[in-house]
């Protein structure tokens, strides 16, 4: 998650940060800025100039989990996208 991140342009990592700050602090929180994907996956939408970023997290106990990111190209999410979430997240949860 930290190096797509950093792979991005400043302005869309401010932008799509200042949107996890405001997920984070306003939880819980619906339509636009965040979707339910399916149990325990949510997702942040993000305008970037590249087009609409989309972060998967995951809420543990108090803590918001950051699972993927990924610019969103079509209509659907993509399944691969959503695989690496949930490969991360049954990672996250054996620890």
């Amino acid at each position: 998650m930290r190096e797509w991140l950093k792979s991005l342009m400043r302005e869309d990592r401010k932008a799509i940060g200042e949107d996890i700050k405001t997920a984070q602090f306003g939880w819980p929180l619906g339509m636009p800025l965040i979707r339910k994907l399916e149990t325990g996956v949510w997702e942040i939408r993000s305008r970037t100039s590249q087009g609409i970023a989309r972060v998967l997290f995951t809420v543990e106990g108090h803590t918001m989990v950051l699972l993927h990111g990924f610019i969103k190209k079509s209509r659907k999410t993509p399944r691969s996208e959503l695989n690496t979430a949930r490969q991360r997240l049954l990672e996250l949860r054996k620890e």
